[in-house]
């Protein structure tokens, strides 16, 4: 049994570890999932691979006891939308690692748009800027149940709670716009020659300001050579 107050290990590795049809699906959701370390793949595989083991066991067995874990399993299941309310066992067989990671609180996050990468989603949780159910969750791996998914915001404290924050999804999409609004104003052919007249008015006034102050030198530098002779003078005496 060993010692229960030790840690135990919560996940297996794989078992050929230069497998490369595994290393490619993981390079993968590593991409897809804003993954940091594989130990949260290996996790999540290791929790599929338990509710797969369990269903098999259960479709061989016909006790009392089976139909109630059965239904334990299924009903577990289904609020951590992994399958549908009418699934059977071998819905749970056919689950892919894909799904249990779209149950992942930083993908979440992401669906949700309230943060606009997986990057800045992990960031976001780390650094407690994310609740669920008035709990902040400092875990990106955290499995969140059906129940709960609406219940993802922001925390109070969280400077990201106010809606004008520029870092807000519904900003940085507005600032888009506005810049997409700007570059099809600017394609229409009237709003071409507005643009080449100030241009044209801008040059004009730079080049009027360059002769002015060439004008300026010419009228200072005469000046400057009578005081020159001047000083001259004064030595000589």
């Amino acid at each position: 049994m060993g010692d229960p107050r030790k840690a135990r290990k919560k996940y297996s590795g794989p078992k050929k570890p230069w497998d490369k049809a595994r290393l490619e699906e993981e390079t993968i959701i590593v991409k897809d999932y804003g993954i940091v370390n594989k130990l949260e793949i290996y996790r999540m595989r290791s929790l599929l691979k338990k509710f797969s083991l369990q269903a098999k066991k259960l479709l061989s067995s016909f006790s009392p006891q089976a139909e109630q874990e059965k239904k334990y399993l299924l009903s577990k299941l289904h609020s951590l939308a992994l399958i549908g309310a009418n699934a059977q066992l071998d819905d749970v067989l056919a689950l892919q690692l894909n799904n249990i990671m779209e149950r992942r609180l930083q993908t979440l996050v992401v669906r949700k748009g309230l943060a606009t990468s997986m990057k800045q989603s992990r960031q976001f949780i780390t650094h407690r800027h994310v609740k669920v159910a008035n709990k902040a969750i400092t875990s990106p791996s955290y499995l969140v149940s059906k129940d709960e998914e609406h219940k993802i915001l922001f925390t109070e404290t969280s400077p990201f709670a106010k809606p004008d924050h520029p870092e807000r999804s519904e900003q940085i999409k507005k600032l888009k716009d506005s810049k997409n609004k700007k570059e099809i104003m600017l394609e229409k052919p009237e709003i071409k020659e507005e643009v080449k007249e100030i241009k044209k008015e801008v040059k004009q006034k730079a080049k009027e300001e360059a002769v002015k102050k060439e004008h300026e030198i010419k009228i200072h530098e005469p000046t400057k050579e009578i005081e020159i002779q001047k000083i001259e003078e004064v030595l000589n005496k």
